[in-house]
């Protein structure tokens, strides 16, 4: 698990009063994002601001995706709106478990951040989905990406199949290729993707199957045994994503003996610091990654994946730029690489002042 205690760490009593402000936000993506949900035109979330009387600050950032199954961005706001202007540093406590994400932010707000134990950490570059893959793919291979994360479930099974020995093609020496079907497949079109990637350089397969969350007990639990065998059936390993965005999920998946990679996204995590004790217990095998988040969050997220104990496999933030306003963004270019420095440091205020 990872530690707390850098000198410039941010701490507040508890019991404190502080200042609480907020802001919402909806910043376009400078592409729209395609995924197995539909097109995603633009990024809307919460950022939150504490204060105590000295003037020590702190940042969080809550960014739902409701087809995770998250809160929604209205009950952040709501939530926000009634905690006022002026409450206590025991305010998490008081925050439903339902808003998870705001949970999240607040959390962030409060904590020290971790010491880090990396200097430096791959990234996977991320592919649009369909034959946009291929018009991406060199440009970022130039930049020295090894990495690369394709969206799939997208477009008819039968045609993203045939596009996949073209993608590996277009790989550099020594790549891996990330899929990702954000659960768009039934469990015979997971089977025939698994079949075509045995022998590819297929590093995981992200997701391929979901419950929805209007889905019963029943229905959830015959997802998760279809996820179990496909994971036992098959060499290309599996990756949970949707499946592990609540505290409890994480638990359960390890209690089930989960034998995959876990993706985990830090700005959707209520309870970060247990998540991630539970899986460097188990020593599970663990991806960070971006929920395509604004720079407050990101840099949250990538300083809690900087001071991970475990195995660093490649980053999923090889998003950025991801927004029209720079400002919203934690990377200013796509990089293959980032240092600590990188992340540790940043202007909270400027992104603050742009939503005024």
């Amino acid at each position: 698990m990872f530690g707390f205690g850098i000198e410039t760490a941010l701490f507040f009593p508890a019991g404190m009063e502080v200042r609480f402000e907020f802001r919402r936000y909806r910043a376009p993506f400078r592409v729209p994002v395609r995924t197995a949900h539909g097109w995603w035109p633009a990024r809307e979330g919460v950022i939150v601001r504490l204060e105590q009387a000295s003037g020590v600050i702190g940042w969080g950032e809550a960014a739902p995706i409701p087809w995770f199954g998250t809160e929604s961005v209205d009950e952040v706001v709501q939530a926000c709106a009634a905690l006022g202007a002026t409450t206590s540093t025991d305010l998490l406590a008081r925050l439903p478990t339902r808003l998870g994400c705001l949970r999240a932010a607040v959390a962030s707000a409060l904590a020290t951040p971790p010491v880090p134990r990396h200097p430096h950490l791959a990234v996977a570059a991320l592919l649009p989905a369909g034959r946009g893959a291929l018009e991406v793919l060199p440009t970022r291979a130039e930049l020295g990406f090894r990495t690369f994360k394709w969206k799939v479930g997208v477009g008819p099974v039968a045609d993203e199949l045939a596009l996949l020995d073209d993608v590996c093609a277009a790989l550099p020496a020594g790549a891996r290729l990330r899929l990702d079907a954000n659960g768009a497949w039934d469990g015979r079109q997971a089977q025939r993707w698994l079949e075509r990637c045995a022998e590819r350089p297929v590093e995981f397969v992200e997701q391929p199957c979901l419950a929805p969350p209007t889905a019963t007990a029943t229905e959830r639990s015959r997802i998760d045994d279809l996820l179990l065998g496909l994971a036992a059936d098959f060499p290309t390993p599996l990756a949970l994503d949707e499946s592990v965005v609540g505290d409890q999920d994480v638990v359960r998946w390890l209690g089930a003996g989960w034998p995959g990679w876990f993706v985990v996204k830090p700005a959707l995590v209520a309870d970060l610091t247990g998540t991630l004790a539970a899986l460097s217990l188990a020593r599970a095998r663990v991806v960070f990654s971006s929920a395509l988040e604004t720079a407050i969050g990101a840099r949250a997220a990538l300083r809690a994946a900087f001071a991970w104990e475990g195995t660093a496999a490649a980053l999923g933030f090889g998003v950025f730029p991801l927004f029209e306003n720079p400002s919203f963004d934690a990377v200013p270019a796509p990089v293959p690489f980032l240092r600590v420095e990188d992340v540790v440091a940043g202007n909270e205020e400027a992104l603050w002042n742009a939503l005024s």
